[in-house]
C-alpha cells in the first residue's frame, strides 16, 4: 500500500507514507483487528483495496456503516471479501456503536452460573447465538426477543461435550474464559479447545485455587465440574480471565478478593454495579 514500516527498538514500530495506494490484501487468518485497520487505512488510499479472507464479526459491519456514513465507499462487510474505494470524506457523522456482544454474553453466563432467572436487555441476540446454544445444552431455558434474552437456569448446569473457539460466527475466543468458569461447576466433564489465541488459559491457576478441577494440555482445557468453589484471593491477568474469575466468585462459598481491576475496567462498564443491581454482593475498594 506504499507504507514504509520499521521496528525502531523493543517493539516500537515506525510507519510512514507519502503515497498511500490501494492493493489486494490476502489475510492468512481472518483477524478482526487486521481487517479493521486495513479498512481504515484503505479508506484514505488512492484506488481500490480488496481484503480477502476478511473477518466477518458484527463489528466489521458496524465499521463499514460508520465509514459509509462519513462519505467513504466500503462494501462486503460480513463476507470474506471487502472492497474499499479510497476517498476524501469530511462528513459529520452521528453514529451509535452496536451493543457489546461479549459483555452481553458475560451477563448471560452470570445468570446461568448462579442458577438465576435474569433478563438481559438492549443487545443484538443474533450476535450471541453460539453462547445461547451452549446455555441450552447446559440445561438453561431461554426466552428470546429481538433485543433481549431471559435466562432461566437450573439449580446445577449440565456439562457441555466439546466447545471450540472459532472466528465469527463460531464460538468467540473472548467468551472462552467465562465458559470454563461456567463449566467448572457443571455436572460432568467438558472439553474447551482454544484455536484463536495462545496463552488464553492464564486464569486457570486462580480457578484451581478456588477448587476447580481443570487440566490444561496445550490449547485444550479438560473441565471436570465440581459441586462448589471456595472464595480466596485471586488476580486478573487479562480482561476475559478477570471476567471468568468474577463469574466464579459469584458462586464461590465465602468471600473472594479480586485484584487486577484495570483489565476489567477496560472491557466492562460498571460491572460491579450492574451485578449488584441483580443481587450480587460486591464491594469495590
Amino acid at each position: 500500500m506504499g507504507c514504509e514500516v520499521s521496528e525502531i527498538f523493543n517493539g516500537l514500530i515506525k510507519a510512514e507514507t507519502t503515497n498511500l495506494c490501494g492493493t489486494m490484501v490476502q489475510l492468512d487468518y481472518p483477524s478482526v483487528g487486521a481487517t479493521e485497520n486495513i479498512m481504515l487505512l484503505a479508506s484514505c488510499a488512492h484506488g481500490e483495496t480488496v481484503i480477502r479472507n476478511a473477518a466477518r464479526e458484527p463489528e466489521i459491519l458496524d465499521l463499514q456503516n460508520f465509514l459509509n456514513n462519513a462519505g467513504f465507499k466500503v462494501q462486503g462487510a460480513g463476507t470474506n471479501t471487502i472492497r474499499i474505494l479510497g476517498a476524501k470524506a469530511n462528513n459529520f457523522v452521528k453514529h451509535r456503536i452496536i451493543p457489546d456482544r461479549i459483555v452481553a454474553g458475560t451477563y448471560l453466563f452470570a445468570a446461568a452460573i448462579t442458577g438465576s432467572d435474569v433478563v438481559i436487555k438492549n443487545f443484538c441476540v443474533e450476535h450471541v447465538t453460539a453462547e445461547l446454544t451452549l446455555l441450552r445444552d447446559c440445561g438453561c431455558k431461554l426466552e428470546i426477543g429481538a433485543d433481549y434474552a431471559r435466562v432461566i437456569a437450573p439449580e446445577r448446569l449440565s456439562a457441555a461435550r466439546t466447545i471450540k473457539t472459532m472466528p465469527y460466527p463460531g464460538f468467540p475466543t473472548d467468551m472462552q474464559a467465562q465458559t470454563v468458569a461456567l463449566l467448572s461447576v457443571a455436572e460432568g466433564t467438558s472439553i474447551v479447545i482454544e484455536t484463536v489465541f495462545e496463552s488464553r488459559f492464564k486464569y486457570v491457576d486462580d480457578l484451581l485455587k478456588m477448587g476447580a478441577d481443570i487440566k490444561v494440555e496445550n490449547r485444550m482445557a479438560i473441565v471436570r465440574g465440581v459441586s462448589g468453589l471456595s472464595g480466596t484471593d485471586v488476580h486478573a491477568k487479562d480482561l476475559r480471565g478477570g471476567a471468568a474469575l468474577v463469574l466464579a466468585s459469584l458462586v464461590a462459598e465465602g468471600k473472594t478478593s479480586l485484584s487486577g481491576l484495570e483489565y476489567l475496567d477496560r472491557g466492562y462498564e460498571d460491572l460491579d454495579k450492574k451485578l449488584s443491581a441483580a443481587g450480587a454482593s460486591i464491594i469495590r475498594r
